[in-house]
C-alpha cells in the first residue's frame, strides 16, 4: 500500500476548515468568496482571455513541429486503450455531466434570456447562442487541458518521474519541487480538485432529483439529493476499487453509447433538418470568428463585459480550475501515444462532438421556445425533461437522460478519486483502495455538507478563486514543457 504523502494530510486540514467555515458562516462565506471572485472577474478576465488563447496557438504549434513525433513514454511503448475507449475516458472525465444538465439550457439563455450582443428573441440571437456555446465548451477549453495533461504525461512516462503538477517543473526549479515549494503546488491542486468535483455532484443530484420530480413526482428537496449522492457515492467508489481497465472504462463507454443513443433519438425527433442546418452554419462561423472571441473583452461596454464576466470569464477560470484533476486523468491513460496523435485526440474529437451535441439540443431547445412553449419557466435542471415533454417519446428520452446523468455522475466521480490518491500519494500511478475510497467519501461528504448548508454558490467562488494562483502554475509548466522538449529531441538526434 502506497502511504499518504504530507500533501494528503494538509490539504484534508484545509477542506475541513473551509467546510467548517461554510457550515458555521455560510452567508458570510457566500459573500466573502463573491466579493473576491467579483475582483478576480473584473481585474483579471483580460488575463484569463490572454491565457487561453495562448494556450491554443501553443497546442497547434507543437501539433504541427517536429515536437508532435515524440512518444509518451518509451520509444516501444504503444496505447494501453483502444482510441474509442481512450476518447469515451477523457470526455466523461473533462466535461460529460456538464453536456447534460447545459445542453438545452445555455443556448437557450443565450437566445431568450439575455443574448451576448443580439436581440432577444432574434434570429441573431438563435446563432449566436450556438457560437457562444461552442466557444464556451470548445477548442479552447480542450486545447487547456492538453496543453497541462501534455506536461503530466510527458514527465510521467518519457522521464520517469512522479504523476503529480510539482514534477512538471523541475525543469525550471530543479530540486526545489521536491521541498515545500512543491507541496504547495500540488495541494493547491487537489484542493481545486475536491471542491471541482463535490460542486459537480451537488449539480448532478440537483439534475437527477429535477427529472425525477418531473417524471414521477418526486419531491425536489435535499433529502432526495443526499440520498442520490449516497447511491451514487457507493456506485463510483465500487468503480474506482475495480480499477482502470474495469469500472472507469467500462462505464465510459457505456456513456458514450447512451451519449450517441440520446442524442440521435432527439436529432431525429426534434427539427432534423433544422439542426443540420444550424449546426453547418454556426460551426463554421465559430471558427470563422475563433479569433475575434479569443480576445474580446468589451471594455468600452458595461453591458456587453458584464455578460463576459458572467459568462465567458467564469467559464475559463472554472475549467482551469478543473485542469489538474481532469489533465492530470488525461494524462494516465495516455501513455505510448504521440505527442502529435494526443493533441489532435484531446483537442479535436471532443470540440467536434460537443458541438454538435450543443447543436442538436440547442437548436431543439430554441425551436420549442419559438413554436410558444416557454422552456425559460422551468430550472435549469428541469428544461431538459420540459423540452422532452413536447416531443415523441419524451419520457423514454428522459429516462435516458437521468441514465446518463448518473452514469456521467459516476464516472467524473471516480475519476476524480483515482487521481486524488495518485496526487496523495507521492504520484503514485497505482493509489491504494483504501485511498481512493477515503477521498471518495471525504468528497461526497463536502458536496452533501454543502448543499445542506445551500452552499454551492460560494464553492464554485472558492474554486474559481483557487483558478487564478493555478493559471499562473500553467504558464511555468508550459515553459518547463518546451524547456524539457527541446532537449529531448537534441537528445534524439544525438542518439540517431
Amino acid at each position: 500500500m502506497k502511504k499518504a504523502s504530507r500533501v494528503f494530510y494538509i490539504t484534508f486540514a484545509l477542506i475541513i476548515l473551509t467546510v467548517a467555515f461554510g457550515v458555521i458562516a455560510p452567508q458570510a462565506f457566500e459573500k466573502g468568496t463573491g466579493s473576491i471572485r467579483s475582483f478576480i472577474d473584473t481585474s483579471f478576465g483580460w488575463y484569463y482571455l490572454m491565457i487561453m488563447a495562448l494556450l491554443l496557438i501553443f497546442t497547434f504549434i507543437i501539433i504541427i513541429s517536429p515536437y508532435g513525433k515524440i512518444r509518451l513514454g518509451k520509444d516501444t511503448d504503444r496505447p494501453e486503450f483502444s482510441t474509442i475507449s481512450w476518447i469515451s475516458m477523457l470526455f466523461s472525465a473533462g466535461m460529460g455531466i456538464g453536456l447534460v444538465f447545459y445542453g438545452a439550457s445555455e443556448p437557450l439563455s443565450h437566445f431568450a434570456v439575455q443574448p451576448a450582443t443580439a436581440e432577444p428573441g432574434t434570429d441573431a440571437a438563435f446563432k449566436e447562442s450556438l457560437q457562444r456555446t461552442y466557444y464556451h465548451w470548445g477548442i479552447h477549453v480542450w486545447a487547456m487541458y492538453g496543453m497541462v495533461a501534455l506536461s503530466l504525461a510527458f514527465f510521467q512516462f518519457r522521464k520517469g518521474q512522479p504523476a503529480l503538477i510539482s514534477s512538471t517543473l523541475k525543469p525550471i526549479f530543479g530540486k526545489k519541487m521536491e521541498g515545500p515549494l512543491g507541496t504547495l503546488v500540488d495541494v493547491l491542486a487537489v484542493f481545486a480538485t475536491v471542491f471541482g468535483v463535490a460542486t459537480s455532484l451537488g449539480f448532478g443530484a440537483a439534475q437527477i432529483n429535477g427529472g425525477l420530480s418531473y417524471l414521477f413526482g418526486v419531491e425536489q428537496n435535499q433529502t432526495v439529493q443526499m440520498i442520490i449522492i449516497a447511491v451514487v457515492t457507493v456506485l463510483f467508489i465500487m468503480s474506482a476499487w475495480s480499477g482502470l481497465n474495469k469500472g472507469i472504462k467500462y462505464l465510459s463507454n457505456a456513456n458514450m453509447v447512451l451519449a450517441v443513443i440520446l442524442l440521435i433519438l432527439v436529432l431525429v425527433l426534434g427539427p432534423t433538418l433544422l439542426i443540420l442546418n444550424m449546426f453547418t452554419e454556426t460551426f463554421g462561423a465559430y471558427f470563422q470568428n475563433l479569433i475575434g472571441l479569443s480576445f474580446q473583452s468589451a471594455p468600452l461596454n458595461a453591458e456587453n463585459r458584464s455578460w463576459l464576466n458572467m459568462w465567458t470569464i467564469f467559464y475559463w477560470a472554472w475549467w482551469i480550475s478543473w485542469a489538474p484533476f481532469v489533465s492530470m486523468f488525461i494524462a494516465r491513460i495516455s501513455k505510448g501515444r504521440t505527442i502529435r496523435e494526443f493533441l489532435i485526440g484531446v483537442v479535436f474529437a471532443p470540440t467536434i462532438f460537443g458541438a454538435f451535441w450543443f447543436a442538436v439540443f440547442g437548436t431543439t431547445a430554441i425551436d420549442t421556445q419559438k413554436n410558444g412553449f416557454d422552456l425559460t419557466a422551468f430550472t435549469t435542471e428541469q428544461s431538459l425533461f420540459a423540452m422532452f415533454s413536447e416531443m415523441p417519446l419524451g419520457t423514454v428520452m428522459s429516462i435516458l437522460a437521468i441514465l446518463l446523468v448518473g452514469t456521467f455522475f459516476i464516472t467524473s466521480a471516480d475519476s476524480a478519486t483515482f487521481v486524488l490518491g495518485m496526487q496523495s500519494t507521492n504520484g503514485s500511478l497505482l493509489p491504494s483502495n483504501q485511498i481512493k475510497v477515503l477521498w471518495g467519501v471525504a468528497q461526497s461528504l463536502v458536496a452533501a455538507i454543502l448543499l445542506s448548508v445551500g452552499g454551492l454558490t460560494a464553492v464554485q467562488n472558492t474554486i474559481i478563486i483557487a483558478a487564478l494562483p493555478f493559471s499562473f502554475v500553467i504558464i511555468l509548466m508550459v515553459i518547463a514543457l518546451f524547456k524539457a522538449l527541446n532537449a529531448e529531441l537534441q537528445l534524439m538526434k544525438i542518439k540517431k
